[in-house]
């Protein structure tokens, strides 16, 4: 009878943790910290088949614009991977901030960026090559309170962030995956 009292007295405490992790990671990611910096850090996402940025990544780059636009960065980094459907997410990245007016020669193409740690790694090395000390970055809502520790991790010491303004059913699961995927940045970097 006590270990069974003690074992649903855990699973409620998980289960709270978890909301209160869920709760911070929304209001965190839900609330830009934007400030003058170095650079613009664009996280890739997915590729369309015909070639043009899912509505996700779309949603990032418009937020990149819209920042860039306003002066709170001179520099933007895109960063992605070789996707499923076979495109490099950083050049058409890239290719779409260009059309939307950014010059291209402030734009630099990690192509390596196959996920976040990769791209916090990618983006420090890049950073310190230009002589860049601060970075805003831009992904989704849920997934900017790793992609700071991931930053942070890596070396860069002030870390702004905003959000792509797009919100999907499949925030949900996103919301779930990253309270793991947080903890496995925590512990196991």
């Amino acid at each position: 009878m006590a270990l069974m009292k003690f074992l649903k007295g855990l699973f409620f405490g998980l289960i709270l943790w978890f909301c209160i992790h869920t709760i911070v990671t929304v209001v965190d990611g839900l609330t830009d910290e934007v400030g003058r910096s170095d650079v613009g850090i664009v996280l890739g996402n997915k590729v369309e088949l015909d070639g043009q940025p899912s509505k996700r990544l779309q949603s990032r780059l418009d937020k990149a614009v819209e920042l860039y636009n306003k002066k709170y960065f001179d520099n933007i980094i895109v960063s992605g991977g070789l996707g499923q459907e076979g495109y490099d997410e950083a050049q058409v990245m890239k290719d779409y901030l260009v059309k939307a007016g950014i010059p291209s020669d402030v734009i630099i193409v990690d192509n390596k960026g196959e996920n976040t740690q990769m791209t916090a790694e990618n983006s420090k090395a890049i950073m310190d090559s230009n002589n860049f000390q601060t970075a805003t970055v831009i992904t989704q809502y849920y997934h900017v309170t790793r992609t700071k520790l991931a930053f942070y991790n890596a070396g860069v010491k002030e870390v702004y962030s905003a959000h792509a303004r797009i919100f999907e059913l499949r925030d949900i699961y996103s919301l779930v995956r990253e309270f793991f995927a947080y903890y496995q940045y925590l512990f196991l970097r």
